[in-house]
């Protein structure tokens, strides 16, 4: 009985999503940065903002300020007939288990993190692969052997990118060294550009030539320290190549954008599903960006090595250390 109604309850869900454009009433609840970040909210407006575009449709959004607004946002959203709510980040999964189990008719979605309930979506990306790729990037511009990584909360999810990016340099050279920083234990780390400038020039002060920044608006101060050092800055979540051209070396694409669009597309089109989409290499969730703003510092022989790299995790002959498999960065 308890799995027909679940079945029942599941084939409603998907009903829903084919009902009419009109009747459509997405909502977005972004996290602390804001939706203008220039990183990880600024790529869920961009997927959302695309949505709209194409479709007309509007969507209801909300700009969390501090941690207690999470929980009220999400609830008011679903109080309000929104559906889907797409729940920006991590620290949003308390607030978004909550309002999901009290509010069984709406469509949830999460994007980086996992909650486990018949009508939330989550999705989760395979940041390792992607940090491995501008690892090895930043080893093969580095003149020195020594690059940096700047993150912003000292969390499991941000160790990731750490551990990622440090198998890429070493992929490309053993004996590099890895200077890896992190902003605070607060989410006001990921909104402190002036301590993530002072974070890169202290990595430049010891050798580092390139820094790779997983810090959110925290890292717009690794970008311009490294702008004002003449050294080469990796960004990180959407395409950052054109903050400053000539030492952006290249971005880490974290496709939340895609993540966004899908959620309310997939609402509209009757193809949201609830449980878990994990996005690697494989499926377009992470990548690394090559335009006209960084096009002159990669070489033919950096974008053939990158690219070799790329296919070879693709095929399992590179298999990336995933740090929140164990908590270490063991490779």
């Amino acid at each position: 009985m308890k799995q027909g109604m679940a079945i029942f309850a599941l084939a409603m869900l998907a009903g829903a999503g084919a009902a009419s454009a009109a009747d459509l009433k997405p909502a977005v609840v972004f996290d602390m940065g804001g939706k203008f970040d220039k990183s990880f909210n600024e790529g869920v407006y961009n997927g959302v903002e695309k949505f709209r575009q194409e479709t007309g449709i509007k969507y209801r959004e909300f700009e969390v300020k501090n941690p207690t607004q999470r929980e009220q946002a999400v609830r008011k959203m679903a109080e309000r007939g929104s559906d889907p709510v797409l729940g920006v980040g991590f620290a949003q999964a308390p607030a978004i288990e909550a309002v999901a189990k009290d509010f069984p008719d709406t469509r949830f979605t999460i994007i980086d993190m996992v909650v486990d309930l018949p009508n939330v979506q989550s999705v989760v990306f395979k940041e390792h692969e992607g940090s491995f790729l501008v690892g090895v990037l930043a080893a093969a511009a580095s003149k020195t052997a020594k690059v940096g990584f700047v993150g912003g909360m000292d969390i499991p999810l941000i160790r990731r990118f750490a551990c990622g990016y440090e198998q890429g340099v070493k992929h490309v050279d053993a004996d590099a060294d890895v200077y890896v920083n992190m902003t605070g234990t607060t989410p006001a780390a990921w909104n402190d550009p002036t301590k993530g400038s002072e974070l890169a020039r202290s990595q430049f002060d010891r050798g580092a030539d390139v820094v790779f920044a997983a810090a959110g608006g925290t890292g717009i101060g690794v970008y311009q320290a490294a702008k004002d050092n003449g050294k080469y800055a990796i960004g990180v979540d959407s395409n950052q190549n054109h903050l400053h051209p000539g030492t952006m070396l290249t971005s880490m694409l974290k496709r939340v954008d895609v993540a966004a669009y899908n959620t309310f597309s997939g609402a509209r089109d009757g193809k949201w599903q609830p449980g878990i989409q994990v996005l690697g290499l494989a499926e377009g969730g992470v990548d690394w960006a090559l335009d006209e703003h960084n096009a002159s510092l990669i070489t033919p022989e950096m974008k053939a090595r990158v690219e070799s790299a790329k296919q070879d995790i693709i095929a399992g002959r590179i298999a990336v250390h995933d740090y929140m498999a164990d908590n270490e960065c063991s490779y």
